[in-house]
């Protein structure tokens, strides 16, 4: 009898949405995010293993095109994330030791921790409250003699202000770097977010609204720049395995510069480029979802959700919400609230500064970057999302609106 009880307990509707256990029918859990993978996705991965070229190749070559061509760029370079992206970005800058880059502290720890690899110093700049962006202003105010390059983040997808960006550092004679991991489909003044870019990195984590389980993605509209990075991932060669391969007489290779092994293989290459044709259909749905979000949530007091600049569009990689400071519980928790009815949320986007990795690290007031990052919290938000799942999300948001 034991046995058959706990087997009913334990009793499971695979492809359903609820849980047979001790305390009854129970809701599936919902998580914070969920890629939109499928047969195609698993096709073209294996038609690239069966073709006994896995490594970079072809279909390298073949997704770096497409992807160029959909974000406006001249070239696209891929790599093995868009931390390598970051790191080769500002090798190929000449970024390195006495130098400093201004980057926010409200982003990922691999934005600061690029310029560490190349011996700089990150010197962290605060946001503004509505996009969880630097400005000029917000960049201004911590540049010094010895900055080099900024690194403005499109933080979860909500594009920044990019031409007043790159204006004001074309008059400071410094560079700009775009890490746009989040931002695939976003849009600044109608164009594509890495259109116009100096460089631009890119991520495929499985957590973008593009992924290839990992990898990532450099775009440039410099030819010179374009070659020297696909030299740089590949340990300085000057011809690919790739190219070599082609040859019908023999290559020898040379080794220009030190360089590293930052490469994508085909079979990420040959999901990316499916994951690559369903953007704009994962745009619209990301878009739509995020204006359900805004509308069942524009009647809670207190809370505050992310939306799109004047200056653009966001993908909505990440929906976020920042409570007033009034509002009845702290973030932690909504967070347990959300929990405990079987919901999956995150802590609002990290502040690098104060994890211990950069403990004692120097810099200036931060207090918006701080706020954001102490009360903010990421809501789920993916493709296959029912309205059954958000007004769950939103249900517990009522409800601890009113404790």
């Amino acid at each position: 009898m034991a046995r058959r009880a706990r087997g009913r307990h334990r009793a499971r509707r695979i492809a359903g949405r609820t849980v047979s256990g001790a305390g009854g029918q129970q809701p599936e859990r919902v998580p914070v995010m969920k890629p939109w993978l499928g047969e195609e996705e698993a096709r073209a991965a294996a038609d690239a293993v069966l073709s006994g070229w896995v490594a970079q190749g072809p279909r390298v070559a073949e997704f770096e095109r497409a992807f160029a061509a959909r974000v406006g760029a001249a070239h696209a370079v891929a790599v093995s994330s868009c931390t390598t992206a970051l790191h080769l970005a500002l090798v190929a800058l000449g970024v390195g030791p006495g130098d400093e880059v201004v980057v926010p502290s409200l982003s990922f720890i691999a934005t600061a921790n690029a310029v560490r690899y190349v011996g700089a110093q990150p010197v962290f700049a605060d946001v503004e409250e509505a996009t969880g962006n630097v400005t000029p202003q917000s960049v201004d105010a911590v540049r010094t003699p010895a900055t080099k390059a900024v690194i403005a983040v499109h933080q979860g997808g909500v594009p920044a202000d990019v031409h007043a960006l790159r204006e004001r550092c074309a008059r400071w004679g410094v560079a700009l770097v775009e890490d746009a991991a989040c931002a695939i489909g976003s849009t600044v003044g109608g164009q594509p977010v890495g259109s116009g870019a100096l460089v631009a990195a890119w991520s495929f984590h499985p957590r973008k609204v593009v992924t290839t389980g990992e990898g990532g993605m450099l775009t440039t509209d410099d030819e010179q720049w374009a070659q020297r990075l696909r030299r740089l991932r590949e340990h300085g060669m000057n011809a690919s395995a790739a190219q070599r391969h082609a040859s019908s007489t023999p290559v020898l290779e040379s080794y220009l510069e030190v360089g590293f092994n930052y490469r994508m293989t085909d079979i990420q290459a040959a999901v990316g480029l499916v994951q690559l044709g369903k953007l704009d259909v994962m745009i619209a749905r990301r878009r739509a979802l995020a204006e359900r979000y805004g509308e069942l949530l524009a009647d809670v007091p207190g809370l505050v959700p992310v939306r799109d600049p004047a200056h653009g569009a966001s993908n909505f990689q990440s929906y976020w919400v920042l409570p007033d400071p009034g509002f009845p519980v702290d973030r932690d928790a909504l967070l347990a609230a959300l929990a405990q009815a079987g919901i999956s949320a995150r802590r609002g986007i990290m502040a690098a500064h104060l994890e211990p990795a950069y403990a004692g690290h120097p810099h200036g007031p931060l207090p918006v970057t701080e706020r954001i990052s102490r009360d903010s919290l990421i809501l789920p938000l993916f493709h296959t999302m029912t309205d059954e799942q958000q007004d769950r999300v939103v249900a517990v948001l009522r409800e601890q609106a009113k404790r």
